[in-house]
Order: C-alpha cells, then structure tokens, then sequence
C-alpha cells in the first residue's frame, strides 16, 4: 500500500485546520486541538482513505444511536458496534430473540455499511469483572502487535468481549496470519476471529 499522496495529505491539513478553527471559540481549546492532531496522525497511518475513515465513524454513530433510541432497546441490547471500510462488527449480548433480527435488519441498512458481522449473542450483560478483564486483553493484545509487527491501532482494531478477540483491518495475509498467532498466545484469549480485508502482499 502506497503511502498518502499529497493531495489527501492536503485535504487532511485543510480539514484538521477548519476543525481547529471551529472549536477556538471552546473552553477546551487546548484539549480539543490535541484530539484533531491525533486524528490526523491516525488518518495519515491509516489504510483508508479520508472518506472510509470518516465514513466508518458515521456508520459507529448511527449504529450507536439505534442501539439507543428506544428504552425497550437500551434495556435488553448491550452491544458494541465497530465499523472498518464498511464491515460493521457487532458484539456483545441482546437479551431478546424477537428483537435480535430487527436490530440487525436496522444495521444492514445503515448507509455505507457493506457487510455486518454479527458476533452478538442472545444472553444478558456481562459482567463488571468480565469487561474489564477484555480491556485487559484488548490492551495486550495491542501491545503485543506494536511491539512484534508493528501493526499498531490504525492497522489493526482490536475488539475483545467474552475473551474472543476480534481483529479487523486492511491486511496482507503474511500480516493477518502473524497477527492472529501472536493474539493467540496473550493470556485469557479463548478464541481469534478475523474480520480482515486483504491487500495484496507486498
């Protein structure tokens, strides 16, 4: 993959620039600034384009507010949806039979979204002990990866619940498998599930 060209660069530096102007009227200015320099960073890093990162984070936002638009919702759905290049990756539980395939249904709908991995399961919410122990995971995981592949957070997402770890990203295949091994050997990790695009291979 070859990197940014000039003129997404360009068109980066001229969105980060608009934001930054934006929000200078904030108390937080400072905070706020530092999180639009991150973003850049990322979006440069990024296997995407501008428009599919900013496309995923639309997609995240609009599965986020189904999953709380109505109260019925909110309390038997406790799901977390996580979108790469329009995959859109569900996890976590929804407490109905009836009310699984229309969530799912309102997902599959959602503009840009190409494909849904559904990895929910009909049962309550975890735990406190269990969440927290998946963050555990999903931190080791990351680590792990940076540290053996240099994969980090922009190339590879990690999402773990109910210790299945989930990675998602644009990939070659000697990447995928390398990163799939070495999440395999992070203590808790009950299984791998891949939600990879492929690359060719360099």
């Amino acid at each position: 993959m070859s990197k940014p060209s000039t003129s997404m660069i360009k068109i980066i530096r001229i969105t980060m620039a608009s934001f930054i102007a934006a929000i200078t009227l904030s108390a937080c200015v400072t905070a706020l600034v530092a999180t639009a320099v991150i973003a850049t960073v990322d979006i440069i890093h990024d296997r995407r384009t501008v428009g599919e990162y900013i496309d995923d984070g639309a997609i995240e936002v609009t599965a986020r507010n189904i999953l709380i638009s109505k109260s019925s919702v909110r309390k038997v759905a406790h799901v977390k949806p996580q979108s790469w290049n329009g995959i859109l990756l569900l996890t976590g539980e929804i407490d109905s039979e009836t009310l699984k395939p229309e969530l799912i249904s309102k997902m599959s709908s959602i503009k840009g979204v190409r494909q849904v991995v559904d990895e929910t399961t009909i049962t309550g919410k975890t735990k406190l002990w269990a969440r927290t122990n998946d963050a555990w995971i999903s931190s080791k995981v990351k680590s792990r990866l940076l540290l053996k592949t240099g994969l980090n957070a922009n190339r590879v997402k990690v999402v773990t619940t109910r210790g299945s770890v989930y990675l998602m990203g644009i990939v070659t295949r000697d990447e995928a498998d390398r990163a799939t091994e070495l999440t395999q050997t992070v203590r808790g990790v009950k299984r791998v599930v891949k939600v990879f695009e492929y690359q060719t291979d360099a």
